[in-house]
């Protein structure tokens, strides 16, 4: 497999220009949040109209929790554009006393039996997603379903697959020598390797981006008892590790799971294999840092068999509150680069790489500041420091060989590996121990819809060419 998706076969035949193309898209879930710091309890506002039919904001688990959505664009830029955009008009669509809660981890929440539940009317998809939704509540418990974050969804474009397909020596993967692997097939083995490799990884993009270091203490004790510190406002926080939405605490399966990531048909099967023992309800309900989208998300392992992987989904990313969307664009580059070096970089032949990859991943969300803290790789202990940088070398002579990134970009990054004090998770536990949990990111909600505010006020953003199709589409509860 290394042999054949590696830097060298990439150079030779792609482009700097057909690896920049793509098909990209951002999820973000947010909970909406009072001025005194508590849950909203208020039904799905009616200006954003059916949450069914409109298909850029509607809820997640919750009454209380909205979902942007964008659609697929061919740039980072033109994603980013839209979902800034959008994000400004939910905030500043919102009532007075309404915010955008900019955090991964909850605000102050209501007793349990007080959390609305996603209301559906009419199609019976609608019933089958509350009654979805009401097992999940029952299994993982309502708090810990008040979790957000963003989902960043790729794909490669076809024509570069395409090409790939048509100029890579095949002959050492061929069932024979007479029967050349189908196109899906192969497409199917590009998304595979990146998937494996992500999961392997999957700590430095945690390390790097996270930024959910409290929470309030009427959240699970399951998580507030990991964080060692108190802010005397009833928030509770950790200086020991970036992402507690990653942690072991956070929204994942009850137990591990480690489907096969060998090929689609092993995939599905073990998936299946969980679902018949009643590890899961269903496929969608399999948590992983990264998943493979079907054709049909109706039926999401007959469509992987049938049709392939059409994209995958990047579920790690924090909300971060230090940008008025809970986004920011560089590390959205930064992710693209690293999908592509996850496809050429070589691959261990260690047989425990997705127990080790899980230790790696809660070890780092959790005590990455930690001097001492150790990773695993392979078996064998190394640091978070000369791991990362590795990476971020090869990443580097990735972006020089392929003409594709920018150095200052990797640059920072490096920057951030050497120096915690310059990660989002740092810059939050100053600002939460000065001003508290609450207090501090209920201020920086309220700057954020101001900002959002002032952005579609002065710059006549709702009469922007670019945007102003989309606006009676979001606001379609709006009053005429």
């Amino acid at each position: 497999m290394d042999r054949i998706f590696n830097l060298s076969q990439l150079h030779k035949n792609a482009c700097a220009e057909d690896l920049k193309k793509g098909s990209f898209g951002i999820e973000w879930e947010g909970l909406r949040v009072r001025g005194n710091g508590e849950l909203s309890l208020s039904p799905h506002p009616e200006v954003f109209g059916n949450k069914l039919s409109n298909p850029y904001i509607t809820t997640d688990f919750s009454e209380s929790q909205i979902e942007i959505i964008t659609p697929a664009f061919d740039t980072i830029d033109e994603a980013f554009s839209f979902f800034s955009f959008m994000s400004d008009l939910v905030n500043s669509s919102l009532d007075d006393d309404e915010y955008l809660w900019f955090q991964s981890l909850p605000c102050i929440l209501p007793d349990s039996s007080k959390i609305p539940i996603a209301k559906y009317k009419g199609k019976e998809l609608a019933e089958e997603s509350m009654e979805y939704r009401k097992g999940l509540a029952k299994k993982y418990g309502l708090r810990k379903q008040m979790i957000s974050g963003i989902h960043f969804n790729f794909s490669f474009k076809d024509e570069l697959i395409e090409k790939l397909y048509e100029n890579i020596d095949l002959s050492e993967i061929e069932r024979d020598k007479n029967s050349r692997i189908s196109y899906q097939e192969f497409k199917n083995m590009v998304y595979l390797k990146i998937s494996r490799n992500y999961i392997r990884y999957v700590w430095l993009i945690i390390y790097l981006t996270g930024c959910s270091v409290a929470a309030h203490n009427t959240f699970t004790p399951e998580c507030t008892d990991l964080m060692e510190c108190n802010d005397g406002q009833g928030g509770v926080y950790s200086e020991r590790g970036p992402s507690f939405r990653n942690a072991s605490c956070g929204y994942k399966n009850l137990e591990h799971l480690y489907p096969n990531y060998d090929s689609v048909e092993a995939f599905a099967a073990d998936v299946q294999s969980f679902i018949e023992e009643g590890k899961l309800s269903q496929a969608k309900e399999l948590y992983t840092q990264i998943r493979l989208k079907p054709k049909d998300p109706r039926d999401v392992l007959l469509s992987l068999r049938n049709d392939g992987i059409q994209y995958i989904e990047i579920r790690t990313l924090d909300i971060n509150p230090f940008y008025k969307c809970g986004l920011i664009k560089k590390d959205m580059e930064f992710l693209h680069l690293f999908l592509i070096y996850t496809l050429i970089a070589d691959e261990s032949d260690y047989e425990n790489w997705q127990e080790e990859a899980i230790y790696n991943e809660e070890m780092v969300a959790e005590a990455a500041y930690d001097y001492d803290m150790k990773l695993i790789k392979d078996g064998e202990e190394i640091s978070l420091e000369e791991w990362g940088l590795k990476i971020l070398d090869e990443m580097d002579e990735m972006c020089r060989t392929l003409d594709i990134g920018s150095q200052s970009l990797i640059d920072s990054m490096r920057q951030r590996v050497a120096d915690p004090s310059l990660t989002y998770g740092k810059g939050l536990i100053k600002l939460v121990k000065e001003e508290g949990y609450i207090n501090s990111q209920l201020k920086l909600s309220q700057i954020n819809k101001l900002s959002s505010k002032y952005l579609l006020e002065h710059r006549d953003l709702l009469n922007n060419e670019k945007y102003k199709k989309y606006v009676p589409i979001a606001l379609q509860g709006a009053k005429k």
